[in-house]
């Protein structure tokens, strides 16, 4: 017996079919009469396997003796004469000369489907292309035929709510989402495709389960156009072509520039509102184009904004970077502004929020991606520990660190207990917690106990001594109950948490961080600026070390900053890397005596060149870590002349203020009149001079160890 190619397709079809269990088990019971359904409406974005399951249900329903009629909405006219017509054709009905008539054919497809033997299943490719046809075939066509009949569209975008609507519908019709295969469906793809083993991460990182992204990339192991013995992980710039093609697939219509830019800046971040989306592109309003994002099929909705599928925007940002890197660094740069100035606003939850999207700008750096858990963050509350529940912490410290670990935890739970943020899952038990604990808080007995602490302190002494106003945090706690400190969802949010921290602690200095297995962390936490530092200490047995941060010598702003650069980068920090442009660490004396000088010559920037303020914090706050000399001096005299006018809001510093003004924002030619304009004997004038130096010094220093 001859084969026909069909039936050759029929059967590679069903040998490299995975996943779909669900979907094929409601389609049978529908089939078979077990469910009352008439109506499976499949829908998912382009390349997401819609079709392929239709050919599956199609191959299901012949094999029980249905009438199978599948069609594509491509080859149909968008009226309900033609989409009856092709209906009546692809039955086999033949109409009377004279019974064109819509009605007639109506009539015929009834008489016609009600004396076949058993179901007639209608599959509808494409059906998106048959939006404004959707209420007649709801309202008038499907209605009149007989309920044997099974009509399974398929298309891109979800169905109307006119169909959940219906009340009449309840019982006879489905919604079906379409969602990626899962990994371990995509790992058996892979497999049967004959895929090295080696590539299948990698893979699986770009394509989340995509099955046509993983056709593609099988594809180029089957034709040799990717080497199958690279020990090299795949890359899609590698594969230009692929990414190419999928993109085709999810947009139905070729975009102008100023949409595809809108594509590649939702793809970029987390989440994108119409204000961020606007920050991105640069534009005062960015209206139409955040509508039409929202039109898309595989760009779905959320609390926080827009976002895309996430195999769409694997193959957007793979395009981005192939098509265009200096715009890629321009959304980076841009988000990156967004995100840092509101690093600082609302409560704990936005801060968490923002962060999370900061850090979600990293994601895809081959040092970040493996240190972070994105997937089940969201399952997590975190929140301050009650009392009722610190007990509870430290059981969790004496099973994962031991009985005099605990003794500790409990002790700085008592003491410092606003440091201790815990991790509580949907039922609210506790999944993870940190405590974080104040050196400069802490009492010399207290910090002595500890040999965390006590290490901690000996080496911020002989290192890098406090200065008056300034703190240290040591990270002293921080574990999943279940995972301790290995990579989960609550470590990922503890990462989180603890940055959080060192952008809004008040005062901020220096900050440890503790790891009971240093060198495992090493490549995120450089990667993150923190150094080994030599002040390992022992507990229970257990040897711990420390990574640190002289937040002094690389402020938060500069510190974002050099993240940002970091992102983009090609390869990873060196262990240890020290920032390039150091902060000043200053005394309080060097600071007030630079200030004198600043006041001195705020009128004159050459002059101000060789200040020593301009290497502090304040000044690299202002102007950057990589701000050029001018840019610095500018950032030293707008900081000294807000100081100044800061003291015109009391009276009683408001004559302080007119004596710096008289003196060095608009000087007189001589204190003597200077004195004379404010009316004042010379020794009163001097005394006030004094007294606004004094103040704007003060202020400027809160300014420098607060941050």
């Amino acid at each position: 017996m001859v084969k026909r190619l069909a039936d050759r397709l029929e059967a590679a079809r069903h040998e490299l079919f995975v996943g779909r269990l669900v979907e094929k088990t409601l389609f049978a019971g529908a089939l078979q009469g077990v469910s009352s359904l008439c109506v499976l409406h499949i829908h998912g974005p382009g390349g997401v396997g819609k079709t392929t399951l239709l050919h599956q249900c199609s191959a299901l329903a012949e094999s029980v003796g249905a009438t199978v009629v599948t069609l594509d909405a491509r080859n149909i006219e968008v009226t309900p004469e033609a989409f009856t017509a092709t209906l009546v054709v692809a039955l086999g009905i033949t109409l009377a000369p004279g019974e064109g008539s819509l009605e007639a054919e109506l009539e015929a497809l009834e008489s016609h489907i009600a004396a076949l033997p058993g179901r007639c299943v209608i599959f509808v490719d494409t059906y998106e292309l048959l939006t404004p046809l959707d209420n007649w075939l709801r309202e008038t066509l499907l209605p009149t035929l007989p309920d044997s009949v099974l009509f399974v569209p398929a298309g891109r975008q979800m169905p109307s709510p006119a169909w959940s609507g219906d009340g009449g519908w309840t019982d006879l019709w489905q919604d079906v989402p379409l969602h990626n295969l899962d990994d371990s469906e995509s790992y058996d793809y892979l497999t049967r495709r004959h895929v090295p083993d080696g590539q299948h991460s990698a893979i699986l990182n770009f394509t989340h389960g995509h099955p046509l992204a993983l056709s593609l990339i099988a594809d180029l192991f089957s034709q040799q156009r990717f080497d199958a013995q690279s020990s090299l992980a795949f890359v899609p710039e590698a594969a230009p072509e692929v990414v190419n093609s999928l993109l085709n697939h999810l947009l139905q219509h070729e975009p102008d520039s100023s949409r595809r830019a809108a594509l590649h800046a939702c793809a970029l971040v987390r989440a994108t509102t119409e204000d961020l989306l606007a920050h991105l592109l640069d534009v005062p309003d960015a209206h139409d184009a955040f509508e039409w994002l929202r039109s898309l099929s595989f760009i779905e909705g959320g609390r926080y904004g827009l976002f895309p599928h996430d195999m769409a925007r694997e193959v957007l940002l793979a395009d981005l970077r192939w098509r265009n890197p200096s715009l890629h660094r321009d959304f980076h740069s841009r988000a990156r502004v967004y995100y840092a100035a509101r690093t600082r606003e609302g409560d704990a939850a936005v801060q968490q929020h923002v962060l999370f999207d900061y850090v979600f700008l990293h994601r895809n750096n081959p040092v970040v991606r493996p240190f972070m858990n994105w997937r089940e963050t969201g399952t997590l509350l975190p929140g301050p520990a009650r009392p009722d529940e610190l007990q509870s912490l430290v059981e969790i410290v004496k099973r994962h660190e031991g009985a005099e670990a605990a003794a500790h935890a409990a002790r700085w739970f008592a003491a410092q207990p606003r440091g201790v943020l815990v991790l509580r899952d949907a039922a609210g038990q506790a999944a993870g917690f940190l405590a974080m604990v104040s050196l400069s808080r802490a009492t010399a007995e207290q910090r002595n106990l500890d040999p965390a602490t006590r290490a901690a302190w000996q080496y911020l002494e002989s290192h890098a001594p406090l200065r008056s106003g300034e703190d240290a945090t040591v990270v002293r706690f921080w574990m999943s109950t279940e995972h301790y400190q290995d990579i989960s969802p609550e470590q990922s949010l503890i990462f989180i948490h603890v940055v959080r921290h060192y952008l809004t602690a008040p005062g901020l200095a220096f900050s440890f961080f503790s790891c009971a297995n240093p060198d495992f962390w090493t490549p995120i936490l450089n990667y993150a600026g923190a150094q080994r530092v030599p002040a390992d200490f022992v507990v229970g047995g257990k040897k711990y070390g420390f990574y640190a941060h002289d937040w002094r010598v690389l402020p938060p702003i500069s510190w974002l900053e050099m993240l940002g650069e970091r992102e983009l980068a090609t390869d990873a920090p060196s262990e240890n890397a020290a920032p390039s442009d150091e902060v000043a660490v200053l005394s309080r004396e060097q600071f007030d005596d630079g200030v004198q000088h600043a006041l001195r010559d705020i009128a004159r920037p050459h002059a101000l060149r060789n200040n020593a303020l301009l290497r502090s914090r304040m000044v690299t706050g202002r102007a950057g870590h990589h701000a050029d000399e001018a840019a610095r001096v500018a950032a030293l005299q707008s900081l000294v002349q807000d100081a100044c006018k800061a003291l015109c809001s009391t009276p009683r510093d408001s004559k302080f203020y007119r004596a710096l003004d008289h003196t060095y924002l608009h000087p007189a030619p001589t204190q003597e009149q200077a004195a004379d304009l404010m009316d004042l004997p010379f020794s009163t004038f001097r005394r006030h001079l004094k007294s606004g130096i004094e103040a704007v010094c003060d202020l400027l220093w809160r300014d420098e160890v607060g941050g």
